[in-house]
């Protein structure tokens, strides 16, 4: 079955920062009490090990928090902390997790990082712009962008820990409709996300390698 995703008029707020929450929380769920060495492995088809991917992940939640964080974000590119890699084939993060407190702990630090872009985003003006590598969005696309770094990032882990990471379906579908306007909805809204993100081929749908989102306010696409 073949239809758009697009369901949602523009006077309702598509992503807020309820969803970035159920968006952690999925990930918390699906990844919570795997053995310590099963980290180790790599995250689906990333170069990034298990461990490496949620603290990338946990760096994408706050740096998207902190942009909202300025009186004025749309005239600072980035806000300028300075990045590290634990290993040169590694993500470079402003944040890194504790690895005394084990997988448990970093889900911990991923929990919070969510919590405060989940925040931050209901309680800025829809009309604020931030910049982006994609193009400038604002609180709604923040939040989306989130989801999708969470619901994707957590499949990537859930195959290295041979665990089920299907992304939820109304998330999955609310994300594609903010951020992915060029995808039209095939299957499920969860297989039609990972494919937009590269993650899956079908058939009739190869796997894309150039992939992007787009987060202009809803309206400008």
């Amino acid at each position: 079955m073949t239809h758009s995703a697009h369901t949602h008029t523009h006077t309702q707020t598509l992503v807020s920062g309820e969803h970035v929450r159920t968006a952690v929380a999925h990930c918390v769920a699906t990844l919570s009490d795997a053995p310590s060495a099963q980290w180790h492995a790599a995250a689906g088809p990333l170069e990034w090990t298990c461990w490496e991917t949620l603290e990338h992940l946990a760096d994408d939640l706050l740096t998207y928090a902190l942009r909202f964080g300025l009186a004025h974000p749309s005239g600072v590119p980035r806000v300028p902390l300075r990045t590290s890699t634990d290993r040169p084939q590694g993500p470079a993060n402003v944040i890194f997790g504790d690895e005394t407190a084990g997988p448990q702990g970093l889900l911990t630090v991923v929990e919070a990082c969510g919590g405060l872009l989940a925040t931050v985003v209901d309680s800025t003006a829809s009309t604020v712009l931030a910049p982006h590598v994609f193009g400038a969005s604002d609180p709604e696309g923040f939040a989306a962008m989130g989801v999708v770094e969470t619901l994707v990032h957590t499949h990537d882990i859930a195959q290295g820990l041979q665990r089920d990471g299907s992304p939820p379906e109304d998330l999955s579908n609310r994300a594609l409709t903010r951020l992915f306007p060029d995808v039209t909805l095939t299957d499920s809204a969860s297989s039609t996300l990972l494919w937009a993100t590269g993650r899956l081929e079908t058939p009739a749908r190869p796997r894309r390698k150039d992939w992007r989102w787009y987060g202009a306010p809803r309206g400008q696409h």
